[in-house]
């Protein structure tokens, strides 16, 4: 593999396209108040490495193709062809979250879908990086969810041995067992949780960063049994309820929502 923030071809990475779902579109990391960048609009861990990568090239070129609730197949066909055209030095690829998430889905069927799409961009010579999916273990209602998401998980390696791609093996970052890593929907990451998961990926680029993404969370505070048990009805009325409605009716949360970055644009890096 290539490293300390280069290409496929050794060459530093100028170039960076971004594709998947609201993993990768940064739900719930909200950028601070700045003229640089569009109000309500989404950070995440994508954009935090493009930063860092800007950091040490000078300028990059990035796009941002992912789009919240998106299937592996729309995916396939909306942002793949697109990342082609556009021809970076780097791409990242999560996709099949949405589809493991599915009642009666199988990963087995959704990592050929997966191996497809990632044939297709090795065609561009980029340098592509990969996710492994979450360890659901610290999430009671998604527990059971558990066996699939490795399964997939399996498959997503063989496929990234198979094609040369880098892995991002989400599913060994303890880090992210703490609650805090994770926002109030707990299906996205936290604002923390997205630029610790921007740290780790930088490491797998070779990217110089200043930061531990492991570095241990301080201690927490003590919360009795009544506060938690309201947290979790809260959380149950307010998003658990509404995610399955969505997902019974074949409703998306992206729907009626575009990409935030389709083209190739210099990076103009956020004032904090």
């Amino acid at each position: 593999m290539s490293g300390f923030g280069k290409d496929s071809t050794g060459q530093d990475i100028v170039s960076f396209v971004a594709l998947g779902d609201s993993f990768t579109e940064g739900l719930s990391d909200p950028y601070p108040n700045s003229d640089s960048v569009p109000t309500g609009r989404y950070r995440g861990w994508a954009d935090r490495v493009a930063e860092h990568l800007a950091e040490h090239v000078g300028e990059l070129r990035y796009a941002n193709l992912a789009v919240r609730g998106r299937l592996i197949g729309q995916i396939v066909d909306e942002q793949v062809p697109r990342a082609i055209e556009l021809a970076p030095d780097l791409v990242t690829l999560c996709a099949g979250g949405n589809d493991i998430l599915r009642p009666g889905s199988d990963p087995d069927a959704v990592a050929v879908v997966f191996a497809r799409a990632v044939e297709e961009l090795g065609r561009t010579g980029a340098r592509i990086v990969v996710f492994t999916g979450f360890d659901t273990n610290w999430q009671p209602v998604m527990r059971p969810l558990r066996g699939k998401i490795a399964t997939y998980n399996m498959h997503l390696r063989a496929i990234a041995d198979r094609y040369g791609c880098d892995v991002v093996d989400v599913w060994s970052m303890r880090i992210l067992d703490d609650p805090r890593a994770w926002s109030e929907d707990r299906l996205h990451l936290s604002s923390e949780g997205h630029r610790r998961m921007a740290l780790r990926v930088c490491e797998v680029l070779g990217v110089p960063v200043e930061d531990d993404w492991n570095r241990q969370w301080p201690p927490a505070e003590q919360r009795d049994w009544r506060m938690a048990r309201q947290e979790d009805l809260h959380w149950a009325r307010e998003f658990l309820v509404p995610w399955i409605g969505r997902r019974l009716t074949g409703r998306s949360s992206g729907d009626d929502v575009s990409c935030k970055r389709p083209s190739l644009e210099p990076l103009r890096l956020p004032r904090d």
